[in-house]
């Protein structure tokens, strides 16, 4: 067992007054933001886990330093009954005050028992840590393959017919992408034109720059392969489309899929936004998958590419990689199978069997 490294924060050994306890307390949440910062976690976050522990400081009516396993217990369970926050709020909740524990447990309990007296204790432990708050909620399980073929080739017969072409084109490019490739809606509207690299690989990558890094941290970077006829969209849409919304298709740095209004001071086209996106979703469902209305979002069908790709026959690694995804447990929620796969499954495994069998010399 070895001993965590101890940094002092050069204090006097005896606080005396009260004003003196709150210094020291807001100093070791501001060295646990500081250590956040230098780890690369976002603003957003750090704020997020900064109210968090102050909030608990306001529940509990004491100093951080004194809580206990007990306190935390009243803390989440007044979240979750009294003020009826989601399970996933609380769970976060939970998280944000283990990692503030974790932290001062590692750098400083040696000075606070100094300073105060008081042994500091882990107060999120395994009997109160929230479970996984997606377990036993429902589940973003997306049409079947026939609902969404007919879905994207109703959509794409009535394009040119559109009233708005452009943006219609623009919103059934989007929505190909969740669905074939497996983006999320926030990495598709930051997509520049040079992001698409008909260069790399077989059937060319996309460059995704903004990708969703883990736990508050910056964009996670990674080359999502022309999978899956993706590489047929993009050449359409870059060969057929993207110039008449303006002159700025032939710039590198312009959006692959922009807005139609333009910039005030340039001309140029902005980049479309997230309603936008949603909502040329939406309204394609309305019409031609109106069982679906409300349901069939750009997060569903994201989970509909890792079960398309899935059933057949990826395996679970590369769809991880795909996805950005971290852990590959995240991955598999997003797998949705039909019911009948264990009879498919043991069908095909008698078939391999079988035909070993049926080889010479068996």
């Amino acid at each position: 067992m070895t001993l965590a490294v101890v940094r002092s924060l050069d204090w006097p050994r005896q606080l005396h007054s009260a004003a003196e306890l709150d210094d020291f307390e807001q100093e070791l949440v501001d060295q646990y933001a500081l250590a956040a910062v230098g780890s690369g976690v976002g603003d957003s976050s750090i704020a997020s886990d900064r109210a968090v522990v102050f909030g608990f400081a306001r529940f509990i009516g004491r100093h951080l330093w004194t809580a206990s396993a007990d306190d935390a217990d009243r803390f989440l369970v007044h979240q979750r009954k009294t003020l009826r926050l989601t399970r996933t709020t609380v769970q976060h909740k939970a998280l944000a005050l283990a990692r503030f524990y974790d932290f001062v447990l590692a750098r400083y309990q040696g000075d606070i028992h100094a300073i105060t007296g008081h042994v500091v204790v882990q107060p999120i432990d395994e009997f109160n840590r929230p479970a996984k708050a997606d377990y036993g909620a429902p589940r973003r399980i997306p049409p079947c393959d026939e609902e969404v073929e007919e879905f994207f080739t109703a959509w794409r017969d009535w394009l040119p017919t559109a009233r708005k072409y452009l943006p219609a084109a623009r919103d059934y490019l989007a929505a190909s992408l969740w669905r074939r490739a497996g983006l999320r809606i926030g990495e598709t509207l930051m997509l520049d034109v040079r992001d698409w690299r008909p260069d790399l690989g077989e059937l060319g990558k996309l460059h995704v720059r903004f990708g969703k890094g883990s736990q508050g941290r910056g964009p996670k970077v990674r080359l999502v392969p022309a999978i899956n006829s993706v590489d047929a969209l993009i050449e359409w849409w870059l060969t057929d489309v993207r110039h008449q919304f303006g002159d700025d298709y032939e710039s590198p740095d312009a959006p692959l899929l922009p807005s139609e209004r333009r910039d005030l001071d340039t001309g140029r086209c902005l980049r479309v936004g997230n309603d936008a996106l949603r909502s040329g979703l939406a309204a394609a469902v309305a019409s031609w998958l109106p069982k679906w209305n409300g349901r069939l979002t750009p997060h569903v069908l994201r989970h509909y590419c890792a079960s398309s790709l899935y059933t057949r026959g990826m395996d679970l690694k590369a769809i991880q990689d795909l996805l950005g995804h971290e852990w590959l447990s995240t991955t598999t929620r997003y797998i949705h199978v039909h019911s009948d796969h264990i009879e498919k499954a043991w069908a095909q495994a008698n078939e391999r069997v079988a035909a070993r069998l049926a080889e010479p010399g068996r």
